[in-house]
Formats: C-alpha cells, sequence, structure tokens
C-alpha cells in the first residue's frame, strides 16, 4: 500500500517540477495535484502552465493569485523594518517563501492531502524556508523533496528522464543561469556568475536596463508615505501591488536595483547572485528618507536593531513564529510618524531621494542654521559636552592619580 495517497507539489512548469509529477507518481504510486503560485513572476512563466502540469501526469493544477497579498501582508510589512540582508540585498525571494508556503497548505487542505512536495535543492536556503513554514502551518503533513531523494543529478539526466516519458518539456539542456522572479525582484545564479571573478554580461540582466544604457536625462517622481507605507506614486493612489508595479516601470528603464552580491546561505555555504529590485529600491529610498526626517537618534538606532534582526529571520524562513509578530509590532510603532512626501532623482542606476517633507518632521531649520538665530543658545553646549564625557574625565583623574 502507498505511503501517500495525494502530494500537492510547488509546482513551476520548469524542468524541476515537470520531472517531479511524474517521479513521485512513480515512487510513491500517488495522485499528484499542481499548486501554481501567481506572485508577479509575469504572463511568460504563467501562460499554459495547467496544460503542462496536466501532461506531466498531475491530476489537477491550482493556480493561486498571491499578488496582491504578498506585497501588502509580507513586503510592505517587511519594509517597515528597513530588512536589508548584509547590507545589500532587499529579500526579494525570501519574503516569497512564507506566502507561498502557506497557500500551498491552503490547496493541500482543500483537496485533503496528506503530504507536501517542493523542488528546492539540498543546497539552498528554499528547502529551509518552505519547510519551516510547513512546520510551523501543518505539521501533520509529511514532505518530499525529491532532490534528497532521487538520483537524478543534472539537467541532462531529468531531460532524459522526461523524454523516456513523453512528456513535453520547453526546457535545453543549454540553459545558463537559475532565475527566479515575482513582482518584488529578479534572481540570477549559474553561469560565469559561479565565478566571482566574472563581471556579470549583459545578458544576466532581464528586468532593468544597464546604467550606460539608460537615459541621458534624469527623472523626479513623488512617493506619498503614510504610516510607514507607500501609498500613491505621482500623485495617483494606488493598491501596494500597483504602487509596486509602478515603480517598477519607472525606476527599471533608469537601470536602478542592480546588485551584484556574495551572500552567506543559511545551509553555510556562500554563493553569488544578481539582483533587480527597481521599485523596491525606490520605496526603500523614500521610506528611508521620512525616517531620516521623523525618527530621533534613538529611534532610528533601534530601527536599525530591528531591521537586520528581521532580515536575518525573513532569509532564514521564520515567518511564522513569535519573533516575526514582536519585531514587526516594534515596527509599527516606529513607522506610526512615518508620514510623508519625497522626490527621488532617477539616473543611470542611481535613486537619491532629493526632496522630503513631513508633517512629522522633527527637523528645524530655526535650530539648524548657520545663520543667526534666537532659539539656541550656544553656550549651552559646554555644560552638556561635560555631562557627556564626564565618564572619561573621571576615567583619566583616577589613571594619574595612581
Amino acid at each position: 500500500m502507498s505511503k501517500f495517497k495525494k502530494v500537492v507539489l510547488a509546482y513551476s512548469g520548469g524542468l524541476d517540477t515537470s520531472a517531479i509529477v511524474p517521479w513521485l507518481k512513480e515512487t510513491y504510486d500517488c495522485e499528484v495535484v499542481a499548486f501554481v503560485a501567481d506572485v508577479g513572476q509575469g504572463a511568460d512563466e504563467l501562460t499554459g502552465v495547467e496544460e503542462k502540469a496536466i501532461a506531466s501526469g498531475a491530476s489537477e493544477c491550482h493556480i493561486v493569485d498571491l499578488k496582491e497579498e504578498m506585497v501588502s501582508e509580507y513586503i510592505y510589512p517587511t519594509l517597515k523594518t528597513g530588512a536589508i540582508y548584509e547590507g545589500t540585498y532587499l529579500l526579494g525571494t525570501s519574503m516569497a517563501r512564507p506566502i507561498i508556503a502557506k497557500a500551498q497548505v491552503e490547496v493541500a487542505r482543500k483537496v485533503g492531502a496528506d503530504a507536501l512536495s517542493h523542488g528546492c535543492t539540498g543546497k539552498g536556503n528554499d528547502q529551509v524556508r518552505f519547510e519551516a513554514c510547513f512546520a510551523a502551518l501543518a505539521p501533520d503533513l509529511d514532505v518530499i523533496a525529491p532532490w534528497r531523494e532521487w538520483d537524478l543529478t543534472s539537467r541532462e539526466s531529468l531531460l532524459d528522464y522526461l523524454a523516456q516519458r513523453d512528456i513535453p518539456c520547453a526546457a535545453s539542456a543549454t540553459k545558463i543561469y537559475s532565475r527566479d522572479a515575482n513582482a518584488w525582484h529578479i534572481s540570477h545564479e549559474g553561469g560565469e556568475l559561479e565565478d566571482p571573478w566574472n563581471q556579470p554580461s549583459e545578458q544576466v540582466w532581464t528586468m532593468t536596463n544597464s546604467p550606460e544604457e539608460a537615459p541621458d536625462k534624469p527623472e523626479y517622481i513623488s512617493v506619498s508615505v503614510q504610516k510607514g507605507q507607500v501609498v500613491a506614486v505621482n500623485g495617483e493612489r494606488y493598491s501596494p501591488y500597483n504602487c509596486l508595479v509602478q515603480l517598477n516601470n519607472l525606476a527599471a528603464p533608469h537601470g536602478v536595483g542592480r546588485i551584484d552580491i556574495v551572500e552567506n546561505r543559511l545551509v553555510g555555504m556562500k554563493s553569488r547572485g544578481c539582483y533587480e529590485t527597481p521599485g523596491g529600491t525606490v520605496m526603500m529610498a523614500a521610506l528611508q528618507a521620512v525616517d531620516e526626517l521623523v525618527l530621533d537618534k534613538s529611534s532610528r538606532k533601534w530601527k536599525e536593531t530591528l531591521g537586520n534582526e528581521f532580515a536575518h529571520l525573513v532569509y532564514d524562513g521564520r515567518w511564522f513564529t513569535p519573533l516575526k509578530a514582536s519585531i514587526l509590532a516594534g515596527a509599527e510603532a516606529l513607522s506610526d510618524l512615518a508620514t510623508g512626501e519625497v522626490v527621488l532623482k532617477l539616473y543611470k542606476g542611481q535613486v537619491h531621494a532629493v526632496q522630503k517633507q513631513s508633517v512629522n518632521s522633527l527637523y528645524s531649520e530655526d535650530f539648524a542654521t548657520f545663520g543667526d538665530d534666537d532659539v539656541y543658545d550656544q553656550s549651552h553646549a559646554e555644560g552638556f559636552i561635560r555631562l557627556f564625557s564626564l565618564s572619561s574625565r573621571i576615567a583619566t583623574l583616577n589613571s594619574k592619580a595612581k
């Protein structure tokens, strides 16, 4: 008797998951239900995906639209913390994983499945992210990770496996890069990127112009922020997802949002990846500009701590944990006054906030001016400095007295 009766597979229509469908059926003699998450990866990747799943042997295919929920319930809360992994990575792949895992569990409950499956490799972060979410949401469901079980070891072996079974697949043995796309970003790995000494060729990038090919004239855009959330672009209000779409469309032609990094994976190895996050880079710049105005020194320092902790939490796949709720509560409190308007300059791969204002701004020209003022008595600074440096003064006096 088969160990599993029905398995829900996170399916993309790519080479790996196309092979996983028949492999699951042959290995476990089970029914396979394909689950496809629409996280804004684009129509090209979704066109015909249901037909592909059925042709691969799936009994049915569920395509779930997660775009709005992903941006409003996962990306926007993360942005409120200021999370940036290892100083540069805006967590595009990481933020999508918990909502995909949650939706996969919901489909499994709907169809009465007794197991979940994914196509993540045993070398990557995603296996941990998915399975940590599964453990939190559906500990009663078994998880099947074919890359940790089967003897297929290369693209060629996967293509041969499908060919032997007359299962159509558009993939070829000459694919250079491994890519992951959603509304927030696209990532690129593999090919020449596996050697950090190699500069990425232009064929790596697919979402943004190169800075060299970007327009020679800068573009200025306005972003409205309300309590730590982007709510309008150039004076037009949009949903969170559509704010992102608008900013992607505006920033990508200017080459904004490209990074090339070597990051520390959760499983212990380093990996090199190139990421394109045009709209997200603009959002982060706008939110940081408002924070500059409204947060005092201690609050900004605390937010830096929260952001760093949250970046590691998201990267490590610990979304459905009490720690996430705790950090987000702190970020919500700090975002309460983060309302304002920012004008940003897009030019040759860069984005800079060049104008910023907020009704809650702590900046006062009356106090900060280098000209004459009648609100700040500079003689008061002497007593402040003596008290601020008192411990250092005492320590030196003590050492001289010995």
